[in-house]
């Protein structure tokens, strides 16, 4: 059963900012009044805890958190947003917890969005980040995860990798990623009805200002319809009353039928990107990432012997 908390945010939620998607004249608003506050850097508490280099590709800030000593695994986060809005703190607390628990560098780009900029400048930016990434760490050493907006970057960065013939990452962790925005499937629209967050409309006038004129079932844009072949490992996390849902449940069996390794999570009752938030089902679904890339990993000098009785007392 859903936590009281949830139930809680999901009430804050529908009457704000559901709103910003319930029409392309309320997205843009929302998008003129977040240029004003937005503030990319991580909040000062972070720097306490980690150490913290920035950098620019492109002109654009490029944060590098620090692995432990001796670890070699590095994660590239991208960022939700609905390719209009910057990097949040809930997006930082989430990261610094991996970080924290993980041990892995991760990077984060503050990657160019919409309207502003759009299809092009993003992976142009991102896909930098990647080559130069791969300069110095082994792709299976690599980790993409994202977040919604950022997890259908994650994919479509892995798919033109492959394109490219770069070696690819090992692992996927995708946070209610929106892999299909054709509206292809009417389930989409039956579900937006009981989604405290998303709405269609605004979410059209974002891939709208995003897309760069590409058609909707472009695999560029909707991965969903490329080669899900090439993918890694993937673990996608996904709620019941997210409207992206019937796609990602679609994108988890395409992707298993094409041998792409998929562990699915579908949590009951709960909203988009929910992991991002502190409740209880974060709480697990934030379990299950770290379970999931700590799975028979070992770091760098490590001593092995020691790793197993941690690992079985994790189980």
């Amino acid at each position: 059963m859903p936590s009281f908390k949830s139930h809680l945010v999901s009430l804050v939620l529908r009457y704000s900012r559901k709103k910003a998607f319930a029409s392309p004249e309320n997205l843009q608003r929302w998008i003129a009044a977040a240029r004003k506050t937005e503030d990319h850097r991580p909040p000062a508490s972070l720097n306490q805890r980690f150490a913290i280099e920035t950098r620019t590709v492109d002109g654009f800030p490029v944060y590098e958190i620090a692995p432990r000593a001796g670890e070699r695994r590095r994660i590239l986060y991208l960022h939700g947003g609905a390719y209009v809005f910057e990097i949040t703190p809930y997006h930082w607390h989430l990261i610094a917890d991996m970080a924290d628990r993980l041990g892995y560098a991760v990077t984060v780009p503050i990657y160019p969005i919409a309207p502003e900029y759009d299809f092009h400048a993003m992976f142009g930016m991102v896909g930098k980040i990647y080559r130069q990434m791969l300069d110095d760490t082994e792709a299976e050493d690599i980790i993409f995860m994202g977040d919604s907006a950022g997890g259908n970057m994650a994919v479509v960065l892995t798919m033109m990798a492959a394109e490219e013939g770069l070696p690819l990452p090992s692992h996927h962790v995708l946070i209610s990623p929106g892999l299909d925005v054709s509206l292809a499937n009417p389930a989409v629209f039956e579900a937006e009805r009981d989604d405290p967050w998303l709405g269609i409309a605004g979410g059209r006038e974002a891939i709208r200002l995003y897309s760069a004129g590409m058609d909707p079932s472009d695999w560029h844009i909707s991965p969903v319809y490329g080669d899900l072949s090439v993918l890694p490992k993937t673990l996608l996390l996904t709620g019941s009353r997210d409207l992206l849902t019937p796609d990602n449940l679609i994108f988890a069996q395409k992707a298993r039928d094409a041998g792409v390794e998929v562990e699915l999570v579908h949590e009951e009752g709960m909203f988009h990107v929910w992991p991002l938030i502190d409740m209880p089902e974060s709480r697990r679904a934030r379990e299950r990432i770290v379970a999931f890339l700590g799975e028979g990993h070992s770091p760098v000098g490590a001593d092995k012997s020691l790793e197993a009785p941690s690992a079985e007392a994790a189980q």
